[in-house]
C-alpha cells in the first residue's frame, strides 16, 4: 500500500528550475492564486489526462480539488518571508477515475500554491472495507437481540423479514416449512408493515426455493433469472423493477427453519458474493431464533395438552349437592404439583357422586405426574366406586408395581342427595381427616382411618357414614393448610385448631365462599413465607327454596 504521509513541507518562493518537479515521488501540478496551472510534472499530466501549464484548474483537473485551490487562495494570503509565519493549508482528498488521491497543498513562488497527490486508495478501501465490517457486526448484533426477543413464531417470523428488508435488500420474503402446496410467508419492505399470508405455489417455481426449504446450500444469486420470479414473491407496495434475487436457506435445529428470499431493483447493484455470505450469517442466526420459536411452541402446546389433565377441574353444583375446590401449589410458578382432587359425578341423581381429594409426597411436576396416574387409576375403577376399601387396595396394588418410589394419602367420599339431606360415606387412607361444619357453627371430626397408598402391600381403612343438613359443610383438605407454617413470628404451624375455628366462622355459607375463606386465612398466614402444596373441597348441602303464593305474591321459605 502506498504511503498516505504527506510531502515534507518546503517552502519554494523562487520559482524553481524547469523540470524539477520531475523528480519528485508524486503526481504535482501547481496553480496561481487565478486558478492557473503554473506547472505540472509528467506523473500529474499522466493521471490529469494531460494537462499542460496555462490551463485552468476548474477546467482541468477534478472538481474537489479545483474547489480546494478556490479555498485556499479565499482563506488565507501567503506570507512573504519565513517559513515558520506560513499558516496551515487544508487539504483535500477526492478520487481520480478509479483512484483515491490525498491532495496536500504547500505555498510556492508568488503566491502560488503546489498540490502533491498522495495516492491513498489502499487505505481507502481498507477503511471502507473495515466500516462495512463494523456496520454488519452491529447489525447481526442487533438482529440477534430483537429475534431472540421473542419465543413467538410468527413474531420472530415477521422480525426476520423486517430485518433483511431494512438492511439488506429492498424486499425480504421469509418462507417457513410446509406440507403440500400452502407455504406460509411474510413479505417486508423497507420501511413498510410486514404481511402474513400463505401462498398456494410450488416452491420449485423459484430456483433455490424448494433446495433452501430442505437445507441445502443457497445456489448464486446469478443463476437466478430475475424476469422468472413468481408474482407471490413480491407484495404490492414494490413499484421497482427486479434487478436480483438471493434465496438462502434458514438452518435451524436438526431440521431446516424456512428459506429467505432477498430481492433488490434495477437502481441498486446486484448481490456481490461478499454479500452473499453476509447474507447466510445471518441466515443463520434467524434459523436459529425461528427454530427455537417453533420448538417452544410445540413444546408449549404439547405441556397445555398435558397440564389439562394435571389441573384440578372446575367443580360446581352437581345432582342437587354444591362442589367447591381450591389449589395452591408450594411453587410460587408451579401450576400443578401433589395434592389433587376429583368429583366423578354419578351417571344419575339416583347414585352416589364420588369425590376423591389426595397428597402425594413431594411436590412440583415429579409429584404432579404421579397424582396423574392416580386420578387415571380411580377413573377406571369407578364401575366400583362403591366399595371404597376395594378401590383403594387395587390403587395400592398399582402404585406398588410402578416404578415410583413415592405413597400417596387419600379420602373419598361417596355423596348423594337424598331429599333435603346429603348422604356422605367418607374413607380415609392416611388423610387428615374431614370436618364438617354444622349451621350453628359446631365443628365435627368424622373418625375414618386408614393406611398410607403405595407404601405397604396391606391397606386397611375405615368408611364412616354422616349426613349433612341444608346449609352444612364437609370439608376435605390436605395437610398443607395444616401445616402452613407463619404467624407472628413466622415459625407456627396453622394447625387443626385454627382451621377449626376458621371452619366455625364458615357456618352457613355456600361451598365457594368456604373454600375462599379458608384458603385466605392460610395464605395471610403464610405471609410470603414458603409452604407445601394445598387442596380444600367443600361438599355442601344447599338450602332448598320451596315458593308459594301468599296474597297473590311469591314469596320463598327455607325448608330443612
Amino acid at each position: 500500500m502506498a504511503s498516505i504521509e504527506g510531502p515534507p513541507v518546503t517552502e519554494t518562493r523562487r520559482r524553481p528550475a524547469p523540470g524539477v518537479w520531475d523528480l519528485a515521488p508524486y503526481p504535482v501540478i501547481s496553480a496561481d492564486r487565478a486558478g492557473t496551472v503554473v506547472e505540472v510534472n509528467p506523473t500529474a499530466a499522466r493521471l490529469l489526462g494531460g494537462v499542460l501549464p496555462g490551463a485552468s484548474m476548474r477546467d482541468s483537473v477534478p472538481d474537489w480539488l479545483a474547489q480546494a485551490h478556490q479555498d485556499v487562495g479565499l482563506r488565507a494570503r501567503l506570507p512573504a518571508q519565513g517559513v515558520q509565519d506560513t499558516p496551515a493549508l487544508p487539504s483535500a482528498s477526492g478520487r481520480i477515475a478509479a483512484q483515491s488521491f490525498e491532495a496536500h497543498p504547500t505555498p510556492g513562488h508568488d503566491g502560488d500554491v503546489v498540490w502533491w497527490l498522495v495516492d491513498d486508495t489502499d487505505r481507502r478501501i481498507a477503511e471502507e472495507a473495515l466500516a462495512t465490517e463494523r456496520r454488519r457486526t452491529r447489525f447481526l448484533a442487533e438482529a440477534s437481540n430483537v429475534l431472540l426477543a421473542s419465543l413467538n413464531t410468527d413474531r420472530c417470523m415477521s422480525a426476520t423479514a423486517q430485518l433483511a428488508a431494512e438492511y439488506l435488500a429492498d424486499v425480504a420474503v421469509v418462507v417457513t416449512p410446509h406440507s403440500g402446496p400452502r407455504m406460509p410467508v411474510a413479505q417486508a419492505i423497507a420501511g413498510q408493515d410486514v404481511v402474513r399470508t400463505v401462498v398456494h405455489s410450488d416452491p420449485a417455481q423459484l430456483p433455490g426455493l424448494s433446495e433452501a426449504l430442505q437445507g441445502f446450500p443457497p445456489v448464486p444469486s446469478r443463476w437466478i433469472d430475475p424476469g422468472a420470479l413468481p408474482d407471490w414473491v413480491l407484495p404490492a407496495g414494490f413499484t421497482g423493477t427486479v434487478g436480483s434475487v438471493v434465496v438462502t436457506p434458514l438452518p435451524g435445529h436438526g431440521v431446516p427453519a424456512g428459506a429467505l428470499i432477498l430481492v433488490r431493483g434495477t437502481e441498486r447493484s446486484g448481490f456481490t458474493e461478499n454479500e452473499e455470505i453476509f447474507t447466510r450469517l445471518f441466515a443463520a442466526r434467524a434459523g436459529a431464533a425461528l427454530s427455537a420459536a417453533r420448538l417452544y411452541t410445540e413444546q408449549s402446546d404439547i405441556t397445555q395438552t398435558l397440564m389439562r389433565d394435571l389441573l384440578p377441574p372446575q367443580l360446581h353444583r352437581t345432582h342437587g349437592v354444591e362442589f367447591a375446590g381450591g389449589y395452591r401449589a408450594a411453587g410460587s410458578r408451579d401450576r400443578v404439583g401433589g395434592d389433587f382432587y376429583d368429583v366423578h359425578p354419578g351417571a344419575t341423581e339416583d347414585e352416589a357422586s364420588l369425590v376423591v381429594l389426595g397428597d402425594v409426597c413431594g411436590k412440583g411436576l415429579d409429584a404432579a405426574v404421579l397424582t396423574g396416574k392416580i386420578r387415571n387409576t380411580l377413573q377406571a375403577l369407578m364401575p366400583m366406586a362403591d366399595d371404597h376399601e376395594r378401590m383403594l387396595r387395587l390403587l395400592n396394588g398399582a402404585l406398588l408395581n410402578s416404578h415410583h418410589a413415592r405413597f400417596a394419602t387419600l379420602v373419598m367420599a361417596s355423596v348423594q342427595r337424598t331429599g333435603n339431606h346429603v348422604r356422605l360415606r367418607l374413607t380415609s387412607a392416611g388423610h387428615p381427616p374431614p370436618l364438617v361444619v354444622r349451621t350453628d357453627g359446631t365443628v365435627e371430626e368424622i373418625a375414618t382411618r386408614g393406611t398410607l397408598i403405595g407404601a405397604i402391600p396391606h391397606v386397611e381403612a375405615r368408611t364412616v357414614d354422616a349426613v349433612l343438613l341444608p346449609g352444612e359443610t364437609c370439608l376435605l383438605y390436605t395437610d398443607g393448610i395444616t401445616e402452613a407454617r407463619g404467624g407472628p413470628l413466622g415459625d407456627e404451624l396453622f394447625g387443626d385448631e385454627r382451621l377449626r375455628r376458621a371452619l366455625s366462622g364458615c357456618a352457613d355459607m355456600p361451598g365457594e365462599a368456604v373454600v375462599e375463606r379458608i384458603q385466605m386465612l392460610a395464605a395471610q398466614w403464610l405471609r410470603n413465607g414458603n409452604h407445601d402444596d394445598m387442596a380444600v373441597v367443600a361438599i355442601t348441602a344447599p338450602r332448598t327454596t320451596h315458593l308459594s303464593a301468599v296474597d297473590g305474591h311469591t314469596r320463598g321459605r327455607y325448608t330443612g
